[in-house]
């Protein structure tokens, strides 16, 4: 059993407490808060700072780990996604060992959770002996060609079937983003879903998507060229593409759109009224590493989203860091109050990954790891500050 507390204890469950003592188990489990006046001081381990839960990273591809920092920024999603498409021949030895970095990063950034992006079984192997809780998104996409799903499905369900699902980690099939599934490979992705699961997908990153699906027009008719392909048959749907997307996803199941860097008040309104069960995954850093742009964060918190936070991978990013993302929200949007970033960063994402029964606040028969975070002159959780993992 341990005792520890510091100036402020951030729970996620009533406001910050100051003197409370956090009592664990040898499993690191909290077996209760208690008054620090109803403890030997000698008992407890104290720090300076504030105590937060572990983080949550709700969206991140860790195979890509190999790839830091060979892709220039600033190039715009499709230049992005043709060069990573190029560079994915390289040594295997290569490729595991960044994973196995990238996990490690993670885990010394306090974070606890991971929802990650699959399309090979790279990852699968440090996920089983992690200390990482990873959700596996295995994404598939047919690149809008309905005559080639069977093919692009068969490919994918042998990456599935060896994904690590057990006690502590789950998985899911999920579709890429809207312009590269069509409506023949939704069907077939959804028979692999459980009732009780997440559905991620990529959510305009870029106006191209919604060019796309306005009026047929923009850049990924010669994207697709690149590799092949024509969308010679594609019929505009007049519609944003986010409308496109949930008509194919069940509003009964988490949905978990990420990036969503151009998405309009309008779509969000359309989109929480289709679902109570959406969750928007934020990846700061990655947005401005691509398409140097941000979301406007204002437009969902005016209507009560649920916002979580990524990394995306080492590919659009400097680093795995969930706290580092919450320092560039904050830079760049400061009117977003820091203790509702951490929600954001903690126990949202682990509402995402239905993971809140043991993740995502600091609360009696959770584990859900512990960070220490600095504080300002005020007294408050100090953003231009370091954090550290405690547990």
């Amino acid at each position: 059993m341990k005792k520890i507390s510091a100036d402020l204890v951030i729970t996620n469950n009533g406001p910050p407490q100051q003197d409370q003592v956090i009592i664990l188990d040898d499993s690191n489990t909290i077996i209760e808060l208690a008054n620090a006046a109803d403890h030997d001081p000698s008992s407890v381990k104290k720090y300076r700072g504030a105590i937060i839960p572990g983080f949550v990273n709700a969206h991140c591809h860790l195979e890509l780990s190999h790839l830091y920092g060979m892709v220039e920024t600033g190039t715009g999603l499709l230049s992005f996604m043709q060069k990573v498409v190029q560079m994915r021949e390289i040594d295997q030895e290569i490729i595991d060992q960044a994973i196995r970095d990238g996990d490690q990063e993670m885990i010394d950034n306090g974070i606890v959770a991971v929802g990650d992006i699959s399309n090979q079984v790279d990852t699968f192997e440090i996920k089983r002996s992690s200390r990482i809780r990873y959700y596996t998104f295995v994404e598939m996409f047919d690149f809008m060609q309905p005559q080639k799903s069977d093919e692009f499905f068969t490919n994918y369900l042998q990456v599935f079937e060896q994904a690590p699902d057990d006690n502590s980690n789950r998985k899911t099939a999920v579709p890429h983003a809207p312009y590269s599934v069509s409506p023949v490979l939704f069907k077939k992705i959804k028979s692999l879903q459980k009732s009780d699961c997440t559905v991620s997908v990529h959510n305009q990153e870029t106006v191209e998507e919604d060019l796309m699906f306005r009026h047929g027009t923009g850049k990924f008719g010669d994207f697709f060229q690149e590799f092949g392909f024509t969308l010679d048959h594609f019929q505009p749907t007049g519609m944003s593409s986010i409308r496109y997307t949930v008509s194919h996803l069940d509003p009964n199941q988490r949905t978990l759109l990420v990036h969503n860097t151009m998405t309009s008040g309008e779509d969000i309104v359309f989109v929480e009224r289709w679902s109570n069960l959406v969750y928007w995954a934020t990846c700061p850093n990655a947005n401005l590493y691509i398409e140097n742009q941000l979301p406007h964060y204002q437009k969902f918190i005016d209507q009560n989203c649920k916002i979580c936070v990524g990394t995306d991978s080492l590919t659009s990013n400097w680093g795995l860091s969930i706290w580092e993302e919450l320092k560039t929200i904050h830079k760049y949007q400061s009117y977003v109050p820091v203790e509702e970033l951490i929600r954001w960063a903690t126990i949202n994402g682990a509402l995402a990954l239905g993971f809140e029964k043991s993740l995502g606040s600091i609360e009696r028969g959770k584990r859900p790891g512990l960070n220490l975070v600095d504080l300002d002159d005020s007294g408050g959780v100090d953003l231009r500050g370091s954090c550290q993992r405690l547990l």
